[in-house]
């Protein structure tokens, strides 16, 4: 009897949804490919970037759904981590579960001049991204 009762208890509970795991938020990473040597633009549009993924999104880098990342070129992880993107120099990117946008020309042409046209468009490409 009690057997009877609990698989239509069970069955009613799995369909309520009660069960289900909140949904995850898939990761963005913002990547800044560089070499050793680098020129003052070069440490500004590390330094804009990582700056605007902080500040525009302070609770998704916490959590760990968005993230910022310098990769030096002429490291050994460096350069495994370039490969995997087809990246041979300096290079800034935004990539997404299914897509990435390279703001590399935006980056250099705004973040000495700029910088406040480059956070839009970094807002701009996580968001594409995002989706």
């Amino acid at each position: 009897m009690i057997k009877r009762t609990l698989v239509p208890l069970f069955v009613l509970l799995l369909s309520m949804d009660l069960f289900a795991l909140p949904p995850v938020q898939p990761k963005v990473e913002v990547y800044y490919f560089h070499f050793t040597r680098r020129c003052t633009t070069c440490n500004n549009v590390e330094r804009v970037a990582k700056e605007s993924v902080e500040a525009l999104y302070p609770n998704q880098v916490k959590a760990g759904e968005i993230t910022f990342q310098s990769i030096n070129l002429d490291e050994k992880e460096g350069e495994a981590i370039g490969k995997k993107y087809s990246i041979e120099g300096q290079t800034l990117i935004v990539v997404g579960p299914t897509s990435r946008v390279d703001l590399t020309d935006k980056g250099f042409m705004y973040a000495n001049g700029n910088p406040e046209k480059l956070t839009a468009e970094i807002k701009k490409a996580v968001e594409a991204v995002k989706k």
